[in-house]
């Protein structure tokens, strides 16, 4: 358990993600970017559908004595996909419109949307597009052509190439970027857009 005086000198982040990508990415980070004064800790639930994300994002925001914030980033890919194929009276997407609306109004949970996924946030540090991607198999394709060899592996992530250190000489206008495609709209949410600088500025990454 951590002391009063060191919450106050160290803040502790915890992530929850739905992929391995997400964990690597956030792990490279960490390792980086050696002046950040928060903790930052990747989570990713036993059962990735959306309700037990849900579940673990509150759950953590439960513990003040771990966590002083919790990010949830949610990929609408697949969400979205779903949606159009209607396999479920209600489904996985009506339910993350309901959960962000609970979750949009605490100041401790902080929701990280990007549509489709995290591979559009990459994009973004080499070109400004608003492409609507309808898998994130597509946007992947997009990314190989600035990133070669890009695959979804720990050891492309970590061990070849550390990704973070590729990517961190666009940081700058991938938030800009990202920014320019606006916030997460309930009423329009199949329209392109990444919401990641929201976590860059609560870690005071420039």
């Amino acid at each position: 358990m951590r002391t009063k005086e060191k919450r106050q000198t160290r803040e502790a982040f915890a992530v929850v993600v739905d992929g391995e990508t997400e964990k690597w990415y956030l792990q490279m980070l960490v390792k980086n970017e050696t002046n950040i004064s928060s903790n930052i800790k990747p989570h990713i639930p036993k059962n990735k559908d959306i309700d037990e994300q849900y579940k673990l994002v509150r759950d953590l925001s439960k513990k003040e004595e771990e966590y002083d914030k919790v990010f949830w980033i949610v990929d609408l890919d697949v969400l979205l996909k779903e949606e159009r194929e209607k396999k479920n009276s209600t489904s996985s997407l009506q339910k993350f419109l309901e959960y962000w609306g609970k979750l949009s109004k605490q100041k401790k949970i902080v929701v990280i949307v990007n549509n489709p996924c995290l591979e559009y946030w990459f994009l973004l540090h080499f070109q400004m597009t608003n492409k609507v991607f309808t898998s994130c198999a597509d946007a992947e394709k997009q990314v190989s052509q600035h990133l070669k060899g890009y695959e979804k592996t720990e050891k492309f992530f970590k061990k070849d190439n550390d990704i973070y250190k590729q990517l961190k000489p666009f940081l700058k206008t991938a938030k800009e970027n990202a920014t320019a495609l606006g916030s997460f709209d309930t009423y329009n949410h199949s329209k392109a857009m990444c919401e990641m600088p929201l976590l860059f500025k609560e870690l005071k990454v420039k």
